[in-house]
């Protein structure tokens, strides 16, 4: 006890003069961290001119899913009609009325006049049937059921008219400037356009925020209405190409043939896009072309996941004499293939954080480039909030000593 009532006559001293303060503002290097979260500029991943691997589509592109970084596109502006890979969007607004709460998997839906009369692909619904928005989502997922798509539209917004109106706002919202819907199906219609570099935004979007959308973009073969309805597949790479997750085919006549396809690999995740292919088989073989070049030349480096520790740092005139230091978010970049020996990684922290820190405040950053090329930074954050040490809160400290000592 009397050593405790010493503690705390040595810090009235110290709180009535001035403490020295530590050099804040110093910086090391922690070579052996973990890299950030990162966009590959277009100096590392290469530059080509033209269409290089040859395709035959009237448009394409393909794009690295975590950073969204262009890898390969030709003509991927051009405004041309989507046909039914129009239903990402419809998926995506889906997928966000059930996060919002707006809707559930278990809410059950009716089939209108208006869905059961839009032709096309489709399972045949009528005004007596009615569906959950699971079994909903399966048959606009692996059979791109019109009457499905009509219905949900009518479930979310009344009318597919207003859904249409969403799709379009959320389009704008993503970038999407070569876009303008008419429909949530696909179906030909005047000025219903998109381009291939606008559906891989979509098909990003959806795959990044709404990664349980490969349980119904993976299924090959399934049923709903205890039977009456078979349900195989559109997109045939999920049968012949390793690490297929999705995501949607598209035809019509005037369309021709389009697909945006999602595969993942080694933690590299890519979507490749191909519109106005001549024939069924083009469009999936140029996108296997497309896919097989992303998983040849390039790779994603993770390194370490959003709230990972990266250190404990000491904190000065503070509660706690130090503190964990954690990514505010995952941490990795893609690279080309095989440049994993000549990534650098630095670490900018102050030698000892002064008091008071709030939880979440940004203390430090990494840096991660290649070749003296800065791929990206991701923050470092405090992981707890540390007060600032005074007199109300060192005696606290020490009665709470002097009753531990005396239990």
């Amino acid at each position: 006890m009397k050593k405790n009532f010493t503690y705390l006559l040595i810090f009235i001293l110290l709180c009535s003069c001035s403490l020295p303060v530590f050099a804040t503002d110093s910086l090391y290097v922690w070579s052996d961290m973990s890299a950030p979260d990162a966009v590959t500029t277009s100096a590392l991943i290469g530059e080509k001119e033209g269409n290089f691997l040859n395709l035959t589509c009237g448009s394409a592109i393909l794009i690295e899913q975590s950073t969204g970084t262009v890898l390969y596109e030709h003509n991927s502006h051009e405004q041309l009609k989507p046909a039914s890979v129009t239903k990402v969007m419809t998926i995506l607004l889906i997928m966000e009325a059930i996060d919002s709460g707006l809707i559930s998997l278990d809410d059950t839906v009716s089939c209108s006049e208006n869905a059961m009369n839009m032709g096309g692909s489709q399972i045949w619904l009528d005004p007596t049937d009615t569906l959950t928005v699971d079994e909903m989502l399966k048959a606009i997922c692996v059979v791109s059921a019109n009457d499905c798509c009509v219905a949900m539209a009518e479930h979310i917004a009344g009318s597919q008219e207003l859904f249409v109106e969403q799709m379009n706002k959320r389009a704008k919202e993503l970038g999407m400037n070569d876009t303008t819907f008419k429909n949530c199906h696909g179906l030909d219609e005047e000025g219903h356009v998109t381009s291939s570099y606008d559906i891989a935004l979509m098909s990003r979007e959806l795959m990044l925020n709404h990664p349980s959308i490969t349980n119904y973009t993976t299924i090959w073969m399934d049923t709903l209405r205890n039977g009456e309805s078979q349900l195989v597949n559109t997109n045939k790479l999920l049968r012949n190409y390793e690490g297929c997750t999705g995501l949607k085919t598209g035809s019509t006549s005037t369309a021709l043939f389009n697909l945006s396809a999602t595969a993942t690999r080694n933690d590299l995740s890519l979507i490749a896009v191909i519109m106005r292919a001549d024939t069924s088989n083009i469009r999936f073989a140029e996108a296997k072309t497309l896919l097989d070049y992303g998983f040849s030349n390039f790779e994603y480096m993770k390194y370490s996941n959003k709230g990972d520790v990266a250190k404990n740092i000491l904190i000065n005139k503070g509660t706690s004499d130090s503190l964990e230091v954690i990514f505010e978010s995952d941490a990795g970049s893609l690279i080309p293939k095989g440049q994993s020996a000549n990534v650098t990684t630095t670490v900018v922290l102050p030698e000892i954080l002064e008091a008071p820190i709030n939880k979440g405040d940004k203390v430090g950053e990494v840096i991660f480039t290649l070749n003296d090329e800065t791929l990206g930074k991701v923050n470092l954050v405090a992981n707890d909030t540390v007060k600032k040490l005074n007199l109300g809160n060192m005696i606290a400290y020490v009665v709470e000593d002097w009753f531990t000592l005396l239990r």
